[in-house]
């Protein structure tokens, strides 16, 4: 049976982009990681891609005359590269509706804190770690959920809480839930490639 076909969108450094790529690699994840796609033409998650042999596209709406050359662009890349879903790793741009509904289901996130309450536009990196220590909570967590055409609206698929300890920072918050996140992310894709293989 053919492996189902992911593509990753990244738009910075891409280190859940690797986590993904080294599950695949090594067995754990089992599906074939079609396409790296990027907003940024330099960012380092498409230098990952490449060291691993995977294909990269950079597709931004800002190189197009019209927004309908952008979205045919888009669709057509990832029709190129026979994609049956996609997880976003770190795309800092909201996704456009005809893509939701091209692959309604089929598009996931990972944040780094709990939804809603850290959630939404502008709630990304660091921004999330600096808002739960404000909040003086005791505990953060990992969440993948569906995407929508909100930010951080979709249904959560997994949650993982994490600790918040008396002496954090942003910084080493953020250390202690990108690690969580790295382990979380490809349980739940292959749990979500076993499903969509299923249907």
């Amino acid at each position: 049976m053919k492996k189902m076909q992911l593509a990753v969108f990244v738009s910075g450094g891409g280190s859940n982009l690797q986590a993904i790529i080294d599950a695949a690699s090594s067995g754990k994840l089992d599906l074939d990681i079609a396409l790296v796609l990027s907003n940024n033409a330099n960012a380092y998650g498409l230098e990952r891609a490449r060291n691993s042999g995977i294909p990269t596209a950079v597709v931004n709406s800002k190189d197009f005359d019209s927004r309908e050359e952008f979205i045919r662009a888009f669709l057509g890349t990832l029709e190129a590269h026979d994609v049956d879903f996609i997880a976003l790793a770190g795309y800092l741009r909201k996704i456009p509706p005809e893509l939701i509904q091209r692959f309604d289901g089929r598009i996931v996130n990972i944040h780094p804190g709990a939804l809603p309450e850290f959630g939404g536009k502008g709630m990304f990196g660091i921004h999330v770690h600096e808002a739960v220590i404000e909040s003086g909570r005791d505990n953060t967590a990992v969440t993948v959920h569906f995407v929508t055409e909100e930010y951080d609206e979709g249904a959560v698929i997994a949650v993982r809480e994490v600790p918040v300890l008396p002496d954090d920072t942003p910084e080493t918050l953020q250390a202690r839930v990108l690690e969580v996140e790295h382990a979380l992310y490809p349980e739940v894709l292959q749990s979500l490639a076993e499903k969509l293989r299923s249907q």
